[in-house]
């Protein structure tokens, strides 16, 4: 009853291929915890459909020693045994008792379980502390170390059409495209215009900001300024900027780009940020932006802030989230038809059952 024999070297190598940028929550699926919880489900033998299941506690009272002993006597003995009061696992432990919270609520209840890829027992009670675990017998065999080049390949492939849901698998397509290689990338502006920028992550999130973004939220969009890494001022841009009366220079903060929505009766001035390491929109930055508005003659209620990301589980992201400015909005590469709002004030809070009817 138990599957082949995979090692935690084997088990960490293929974690990333299956689960790949995109996947929600994919730190809990990819991290050495997720490693340790995947390894030692295999280990016992905890599958769907075996009758055999995983605790918290088989994770954390594994070893080095006991992981390295790889015959079917020692893993089931591991797995019987394990429960008695008395039996003692050879080696040091991975991780100490009070790391349980970590592999349940992290990684199997907000990782595997949601991407079904591992089950959970419904009929235990919640303050049982009975194994409820097991892997996805599918998922199970992706980890066989025969299974090896185009044939693993093809196998994750069909695993992740056949089981990540219908977002997931979309977020993951929009991340890919998102790749950044080594071509320059072609944006085209929505008058047709087209322009070339140098490769790199900024460029790929810019190219979606104008093509995917612009049109999703705008009536009317338009592209005022676009700049990139070693080239911050295209002449151009400078030009159609300034005869709106917005006073660009080189030496001051600048935003990536900026856009106009001409479909409103007062046209809307949005300023974007890119941010694939850092650059967001913080209080400090729209105050900048905001002194050239208010120069040209711009009301505020004419300006908006976007600081753009490749996908909620980005580094970039995560490091800038606490300092985005009220007022703002936060978009992401990977889920295009959504935004997040920073409202600012009393006075644009409306209450939560406003909120949900305003989201139907």
């Amino acid at each position: 009853m138990l599957p082949p024999y995979a090692s935690k070297e084997l088990v960490a190598e293929r974690l990333p291929l299956i689960f790949p940028e995109g996947i929600p929550n994919r730190a809990y699926c990819t991290r050495d915890t997720a490693v340790y919880v995947i390894f030692t489900m295999l280990y016992i033998g905890a599958i769907d459909g075996t009758g055999v299941c995983l605790g918290p506690v088989h994770v954390y009272r594994m070893t080095g020693l006991q992981a390295s002993e790889d015959s079917a006597e020692a893993r089931i003995g591991y797995r019987t045994n394990l429960r008695k009061k008395k039996y003692i696992v050879p080696g040091t432990p991975l991780y100490a008792d009070n790391s349980r919270e970590g592999i349940r609520d992290e990684t199997l209840n907000q990782g595997f379980i949601p991407l079904g890829a591992v089950t959970k027992r419904e009929d235990l009670p919640t303050t049982s502390d009975l194994p409820r675990y097991a892997l996805k017998p599918e998922l199970a065999a992706l980890f066989d170390p025969n299974l090896q080049g185009s044939a693993l390949d093809d196998a994750i492939l069909h695993w992740q059409e056949t089981y990540l849901s219908q977002n997931a698998r979309a977020r993951v397509s929009l991340m890919r495209l998102g790749s950044a290689g080594k071509e320059r990338v072609l944006v085209q502006f929505p008058n047709g215009e087209t322009r070339n920028l140098s490769p790199g992550p900024s460029s790929i999130i810019s190219k979606a900001v104008v093509e995917v973004f612009a049109i999703q939220f705008l009536e009317q969009p338009g592209v005022l300024w676009l700049s990139e890494s070693g080239n911050k001022v295209a002449m151009r841009d400078l030009a159609l900027a300034s005869e709106i009366g917005l006073n660009i220079e080189a030496q001051k903060t600048l935003p990536d780009l900026i856009l106009v929505d001409l479909g409103p009766m007062a046209p809307l001035i949005v300023f974007v940020e890119v941010v694939a390491t850092d650059g967001a929109i913080t209080a400090l930055r729209q105050e900048a932006l905001y002194e050239i508005t208010d120069k040209a003659g711009f009301a505020r209620s004419q300006v908006a802030f976007v600081t753009a990301y490749k996908d909620r589980e980005t580094a970039g992201f995560k490091k800038t989230m606490n300092k985005l400015a009220w007022g703002s909005f936060a978009w992401f590469l990977s889920e295009p038809d959504k935004i997040v709002v920073l409202r600012d004030g009393v006075s644009q809070l409306a209450r939560l059952n406003e909120q949900v009817a305003l989201s139907e």
